[in-house]
Protein backbone atom coordinates (compact mmCIF):
# COMPACT_ATOMS: atom_id res chain seq x y z
CA UNK A 1 0.00 0.00 0.00
CA UNK A 2 1.68 3.20 -1.21
CA UNK A 3 1.67 6.37 1.80
CA UNK A 4 -0.89 7.83 -0.02
CA UNK A 5 -3.09 5.04 0.12
CA UNK A 6 -2.50 4.73 3.70
CA UNK A 7 -3.27 8.07 4.15
CA UNK A 8 -6.19 7.98 3.22
CA UNK A 9 -7.42 4.89 5.32
CA UNK A 10 -6.69 6.43 8.48
CA UNK A 11 -8.20 9.50 7.44
CA UNK A 12 -11.26 7.57 6.81
CA UNK A 13 -10.57 5.38 9.95
CA UNK A 14 -10.57 8.80 11.95
CA UNK A 15 -13.94 10.29 10.47
CA UNK A 16 -15.89 6.87 11.23
CA UNK A 17 -14.52 6.86 14.54
CA UNK A 18 -15.09 10.45 14.85
CA UNK A 19 -18.87 10.16 13.57
CA UNK A 20 -19.42 7.36 15.74
CA UNK A 21 -18.64 8.94 18.79
CA UNK A 22 -20.43 12.14 17.91
CA UNK A 23 -23.14 9.82 17.86
CA UNK A 24 -22.95 8.14 20.77
CA UNK A 25 -22.68 11.56 22.65
CA UNK A 26 -25.90 12.67 20.95
CA UNK A 27 -27.91 9.65 22.14
CA UNK A 28 -26.44 9.64 25.29
CA UNK A 29 -27.48 13.58 25.44
CA UNK A 30 -31.37 12.79 25.61
CA UNK A 31 -31.73 8.27 25.26
CA UNK A 32 -35.39 8.43 26.08
CA UNK A 33 -35.98 10.05 22.91
CA UNK A 34 -33.58 8.24 20.66
CA UNK A 35 -34.66 4.89 21.81
CA UNK A 36 -37.94 5.76 20.85
CA UNK A 37 -36.94 6.97 17.31
CA UNK A 38 -35.52 3.23 17.32
CA UNK A 39 -38.95 2.12 17.55
CA UNK A 40 -40.49 4.24 15.09
CA UNK A 41 -37.79 2.72 12.23
CA UNK A 42 -38.72 -0.37 13.49
CA UNK A 43 -42.13 0.73 13.25
CA UNK A 44 -41.47 2.38 9.92
CA UNK A 45 -40.07 -1.51 8.56
CA UNK A 46 -42.82 -3.56 10.39
CA UNK A 47 -46.03 -1.37 8.73
CA UNK A 48 -44.19 -0.49 5.22
CA UNK A 49 -41.30 -2.60 4.25
CA UNK A 50 -42.11 -6.28 5.99
CA UNK A 51 -45.51 -7.12 4.86
CA UNK A 52 -44.38 -5.60 1.21
CA UNK A 53 -40.95 -7.37 1.10
CA UNK A 54 -40.16 -10.40 2.89
CA UNK A 55 -42.99 -12.74 0.67
CA UNK A 56 -40.98 -11.28 -2.34
CA UNK A 57 -37.81 -11.87 -0.83
CA UNK A 58 -38.79 -15.88 -0.58
CA UNK A 59 -40.53 -15.96 -3.55
CA UNK A 60 -37.28 -15.12 -5.60
CA UNK A 61 -34.50 -16.88 -3.30
CA UNK A 62 -36.42 -19.88 -3.85
CA UNK A 63 -36.42 -19.23 -8.05
CA UNK A 64 -33.06 -19.18 -8.12
CA UNK A 65 -32.28 -21.81 -6.43
CA UNK A 66 -34.44 -24.06 -8.86
CA UNK A 67 -32.02 -25.29 -11.95
CA UNK A 68 -35.04 -23.67 -13.90
CA UNK A 69 -33.56 -20.40 -13.62
CA UNK A 70 -30.29 -21.06 -14.81
CA UNK A 71 -32.13 -22.16 -18.13
CA UNK A 72 -34.21 -18.71 -18.07
CA UNK A 73 -31.21 -16.48 -17.70
CA UNK A 74 -29.84 -18.05 -20.70
CA UNK A 75 -32.82 -17.85 -22.56
CA UNK A 76 -32.77 -14.12 -22.05
CA UNK A 77 -29.65 -13.34 -22.28
CA UNK A 78 -29.37 -12.07 -26.07
CA UNK A 79 -31.62 -9.08 -25.01
CA UNK A 80 -29.45 -7.68 -22.48
CA UNK A 81 -26.12 -8.71 -24.85
CA UNK A 82 -27.57 -6.51 -27.44
CA UNK A 83 -29.11 -3.92 -25.06
CA UNK A 84 -26.36 -3.24 -21.93
CA UNK A 85 -23.02 -4.85 -23.88
CA UNK A 86 -23.44 -7.40 -20.48
CA UNK A 87 -23.16 -11.29 -20.94
CA UNK A 88 -25.54 -13.94 -20.40
CA UNK A 89 -24.06 -15.01 -16.37
CA UNK A 90 -25.32 -11.17 -15.88
CA UNK A 91 -28.64 -11.42 -17.31
CA UNK A 92 -29.61 -13.31 -14.39
CA UNK A 93 -28.36 -10.83 -11.98
CA UNK A 94 -29.85 -8.23 -13.41
CA UNK A 95 -33.26 -9.56 -13.86
CA UNK A 96 -33.27 -11.11 -10.15
CA UNK A 97 -32.28 -7.58 -9.19
CA UNK A 98 -35.27 -6.05 -10.95
CA UNK A 99 -37.25 -8.35 -9.31
CA UNK A 100 -36.35 -8.16 -5.91
CA UNK A 101 -34.74 -5.14 -5.43
CA UNK A 102 -31.77 -3.74 -3.15
CA UNK A 103 -28.55 -5.23 -2.44
CA UNK A 104 -29.24 -8.54 -4.45
CA UNK A 105 -27.79 -7.17 -7.75
CA UNK A 106 -24.29 -5.89 -5.76
CA UNK A 107 -24.05 -9.24 -3.84
CA UNK A 108 -24.51 -11.12 -7.40
CA UNK A 109 -22.09 -9.39 -9.19
CA UNK A 110 -19.65 -9.93 -6.03
CA UNK A 111 -19.90 -13.32 -6.32
CA UNK A 112 -20.09 -12.99 -10.32
CA UNK A 113 -16.36 -10.92 -10.55
CA UNK A 114 -15.21 -13.77 -7.91
CA UNK A 115 -15.57 -16.66 -10.38
CA UNK A 116 -14.25 -14.63 -13.16
CA UNK A 117 -17.33 -14.88 -15.14
CA UNK A 118 -17.68 -11.47 -16.12
CA UNK A 119 -14.70 -9.19 -17.85
CA UNK A 120 -13.03 -5.96 -15.88
CA UNK A 121 -14.89 -3.45 -18.10
CA UNK A 122 -18.58 -5.13 -18.14
CA UNK A 123 -18.21 -5.36 -14.43
CA UNK A 124 -18.57 -1.36 -13.85
CA UNK A 125 -21.49 -1.28 -16.53
CA UNK A 126 -22.92 -4.70 -14.52
CA UNK A 127 -22.64 -2.91 -11.37
CA UNK A 128 -24.85 0.20 -12.59
CA UNK A 129 -27.62 -1.79 -14.31
CA UNK A 130 -28.21 -3.92 -11.26
CA UNK A 131 -28.56 -1.87 -8.12
CA UNK A 132 -32.04 -1.27 -8.63
CA UNK A 133 -34.83 -1.39 -5.97
CA UNK A 134 -37.67 -3.96 -7.13
CA UNK A 135 -42.15 -4.16 -7.10
CA UNK A 136 -42.26 -5.22 -3.18
CA UNK A 137 -40.76 -1.98 -2.01
CA UNK A 138 -41.66 0.81 -5.21
CA UNK A 139 -45.44 -0.96 -5.75
CA UNK A 140 -46.29 -2.26 -2.44
CA UNK A 141 -44.18 -0.20 -0.35
CA UNK A 142 -44.24 3.04 -1.50
CA UNK A 143 -46.99 3.07 -3.68
CA UNK A 144 -49.80 1.26 -2.30
CA UNK A 145 -49.16 1.90 1.44
CA UNK A 146 -47.55 5.53 1.20
CA UNK A 147 -48.80 7.01 -1.91
CA UNK A 148 -52.34 4.79 -1.33
CA UNK A 149 -51.93 4.16 -4.82
CA UNK A 150 -50.89 1.11 -6.52
CA UNK A 151 -50.79 3.34 -9.78
CA UNK A 152 -48.41 5.51 -8.06
CA UNK A 153 -46.29 2.18 -7.20
CA UNK A 154 -46.84 1.37 -11.00
CA UNK A 155 -45.59 5.16 -12.14
CA UNK A 156 -42.18 4.88 -9.45
CA UNK A 157 -41.35 1.46 -10.85
CA UNK A 158 -41.26 2.51 -14.54
CA UNK A 159 -39.78 5.66 -13.83
CA UNK A 160 -36.60 3.99 -11.75
CA UNK A 161 -35.80 1.42 -13.94
CA UNK A 162 -36.20 3.57 -17.05
CA UNK A 163 -33.88 5.96 -15.39
CA UNK A 164 -31.31 3.03 -14.32
CA UNK A 165 -31.42 0.71 -17.90
CA UNK A 166 -31.50 4.55 -19.95
CA UNK A 167 -27.78 5.64 -18.54
CA UNK A 168 -26.64 1.74 -18.57
CA UNK A 169 -27.49 1.99 -21.92
CA UNK A 170 -25.33 5.22 -22.79
CA UNK A 171 -22.58 3.70 -20.58
CA UNK A 172 -22.88 0.26 -22.59
CA UNK A 173 -22.11 1.41 -26.23
CA UNK A 174 -17.77 0.93 -25.49
CA UNK A 175 -16.24 -2.30 -23.76
CA UNK A 176 -15.63 -5.57 -23.85
CA UNK A 177 -18.07 -9.13 -22.56
CA UNK A 178 -17.70 -12.42 -22.35
CA UNK A 179 -20.19 -14.72 -23.09
CA UNK A 180 -22.51 -16.78 -21.10
CA UNK A 181 -21.56 -19.64 -19.00
CA UNK A 182 -23.74 -21.12 -17.15
CA UNK A 183 -23.35 -21.87 -13.43
CA UNK A 184 -22.84 -25.36 -12.20
CA UNK A 185 -25.99 -27.13 -11.61
CA UNK A 186 -26.53 -28.45 -7.79
CA UNK A 187 -28.65 -30.84 -6.42
CA UNK A 188 -31.95 -30.28 -4.91
CA UNK A 189 -31.15 -30.04 -0.91
CA UNK A 190 -33.26 -31.84 1.32
CA UNK A 191 -33.63 -28.59 3.49
CA UNK A 192 -34.41 -26.15 0.29
CA UNK A 193 -37.51 -24.63 1.64
CA UNK A 194 -36.09 -24.23 5.18
CA UNK A 195 -32.75 -22.93 4.36
CA UNK A 196 -34.91 -20.49 1.95
CA UNK A 197 -37.05 -19.17 5.05
CA UNK A 198 -34.12 -18.66 7.02
CA UNK A 199 -32.35 -16.53 4.38
CA UNK A 200 -35.07 -14.62 3.70
CA UNK A 201 -35.48 -13.91 7.23
CA UNK A 202 -32.31 -13.08 8.06
CA UNK A 203 -32.40 -10.18 5.51
CA UNK A 204 -35.35 -8.72 6.04
CA UNK A 205 -33.98 -8.30 9.91
CA UNK A 206 -31.15 -6.87 8.43
CA UNK A 207 -33.16 -4.26 6.12
CA UNK A 208 -35.29 -3.75 9.12
CA UNK A 209 -32.04 -2.68 11.53
CA UNK A 210 -30.69 -0.70 8.68
CA UNK A 211 -33.92 1.41 8.37
CA UNK A 212 -34.26 1.85 12.41
CA UNK A 213 -30.36 2.92 12.67
CA UNK A 214 -30.65 5.12 9.83
CA UNK A 215 -34.48 6.75 11.04
CA UNK A 216 -32.46 7.18 14.69
CA UNK A 217 -29.68 9.42 12.69
CA UNK A 218 -32.17 11.11 10.95
CA UNK A 219 -33.65 12.08 14.17
CA UNK A 220 -29.97 13.10 15.61
CA UNK A 221 -29.19 15.57 12.37
CA UNK A 222 -33.63 17.10 13.51
CA UNK A 223 -32.22 17.20 17.00
CA UNK A 224 -28.92 19.37 16.12
CA UNK A 225 -31.52 21.76 14.32
CA UNK A 226 -30.36 20.84 10.57
CA UNK A 227 -34.03 20.49 9.38
CA UNK A 228 -35.06 23.26 11.11
CA UNK A 229 -33.08 25.52 8.93
CA UNK A 230 -35.92 24.15 6.05
CA UNK A 231 -39.72 25.23 6.52
CA UNK A 232 -40.65 23.05 3.36
CA UNK A 233 -40.99 19.34 4.52
CA UNK A 234 -39.67 18.48 1.22
CA UNK A 235 -36.12 19.31 2.22
CA UNK A 236 -36.72 16.87 5.26
CA UNK A 237 -37.86 13.88 3.34
CA UNK A 238 -35.03 15.08 0.76
CA UNK A 239 -32.12 14.78 3.73
CA UNK A 240 -33.79 12.22 5.29
CA UNK A 241 -33.98 9.91 2.04
CA UNK A 242 -30.12 10.61 1.51
CA UNK A 243 -30.12 9.03 5.00
CA UNK A 244 -32.09 6.20 4.45
CA UNK A 245 -34.86 6.19 1.51
CA UNK A 246 -37.38 4.77 3.21
CA UNK A 247 -37.51 7.48 5.95
CA UNK A 248 -37.65 9.69 3.26
CA UNK A 249 -40.51 8.35 1.09
CA UNK A 250 -42.36 8.06 4.52
CA UNK A 251 -41.98 12.25 5.05
CA UNK A 252 -42.77 12.88 1.29
CA UNK A 253 -45.53 10.77 1.18
CA UNK A 254 -47.28 13.29 3.72
CA UNK A 255 -48.08 15.54 0.58
CA UNK A 256 -49.47 13.49 -2.48
CA UNK A 257 -48.28 15.71 -5.54
CA UNK A 258 -46.24 15.10 -8.84
CA UNK A 259 -43.24 16.45 -7.21
CA UNK A 260 -42.97 14.29 -3.80
CA UNK A 261 -43.57 11.54 -5.77
CA UNK A 262 -40.89 12.21 -8.12
CA UNK A 263 -38.46 13.59 -5.66
CA UNK A 264 -39.38 9.50 -3.92
CA UNK A 265 -38.26 8.05 -7.54
CA UNK A 266 -34.92 9.94 -7.55
CA UNK A 267 -33.94 9.25 -3.76
CA UNK A 268 -35.25 5.34 -4.47
CA UNK A 269 -32.83 5.49 -7.76
CA UNK A 270 -30.07 6.83 -5.98
CA UNK A 271 -30.20 4.85 -3.20
CA UNK A 272 -29.68 6.73 0.03
CA UNK A 273 -26.43 6.00 2.18
CA UNK A 274 -28.24 3.49 3.93
CA UNK A 275 -28.53 1.61 0.59
CA UNK A 276 -25.20 2.41 -1.12
CA UNK A 277 -23.56 1.27 2.13
CA UNK A 278 -25.01 -2.15 1.87
CA UNK A 279 -24.09 -2.06 -1.98
CA UNK A 280 -20.69 -0.70 -1.99
CA UNK A 281 -19.72 -3.50 0.77
CA UNK A 282 -20.01 -5.92 -2.63
CA UNK A 283 -18.86 -3.82 -4.58
CA UNK A 284 -15.49 -2.97 -3.21
CA UNK A 285 -14.40 -6.47 -3.57
CA UNK A 286 -14.80 -6.25 -7.71
CA UNK A 287 -12.27 -2.97 -7.81
CA UNK A 288 -14.79 -0.87 -8.90
CA UNK A 289 -14.10 3.00 -7.89
CA UNK A 290 -16.59 4.25 -5.56
CA UNK A 291 -17.18 7.95 -6.60
CA UNK A 292 -17.60 6.88 -10.34
CA UNK A 293 -20.22 4.58 -9.12
CA UNK A 294 -21.87 7.05 -7.00
CA UNK A 295 -21.94 9.81 -9.77
CA UNK A 296 -23.90 6.97 -11.97
CA UNK A 297 -26.28 6.37 -9.26
CA UNK A 298 -26.54 10.38 -9.00
CA UNK A 299 -27.06 10.57 -12.92
CA UNK A 300 -29.97 7.52 -13.05
CA UNK A 301 -31.80 9.51 -10.02
CA UNK A 302 -31.80 12.42 -12.05
CA UNK A 303 -33.12 11.09 -15.17
CA UNK A 304 -35.83 8.94 -13.09
CA UNK A 305 -36.75 11.93 -11.23
CA UNK A 306 -37.62 13.82 -14.42
CA UNK A 307 -39.22 10.41 -16.47
CA UNK A 308 -41.34 10.03 -13.08
CA UNK A 309 -42.67 14.10 -13.24
CA UNK A 310 -43.64 13.66 -16.31
CA UNK A 311 -46.16 10.61 -16.04
CA UNK A 312 -46.95 11.57 -12.09
CA UNK A 313 -49.83 13.60 -13.74
CA UNK A 314 -51.40 10.96 -14.95
CA UNK A 315 -51.94 9.60 -11.46
CA UNK A 316 -52.88 13.00 -9.37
Amino acid sequence: MSVRSKNRSNFLLFFVFLLAFVCMAVFLSDPARFAKSILKGIDLWAVNVLPATFPFLFLTALLTALPTFSKVAKKISPFFERLFRVSGAGAGAAVLAALSGYPVGARLLSDLHAENRIGREETFRLACLVTTSGPPFLVGCVGAIMFESAAAGWVLLFSHLLGVWSVSFLLSRKGERKPFVPPPEKPMSSTLLYDTVYNAVISILCVGGLIALFYCLGDMLGALGLFSLFENSCFEGILRGLLEMTAGCSVLSGTKTPLSLSLCCGIVTFGGMCVLLQELAFLSKTGIKSLCFLLVKFLQGIVAFGVCFGLSFLVF
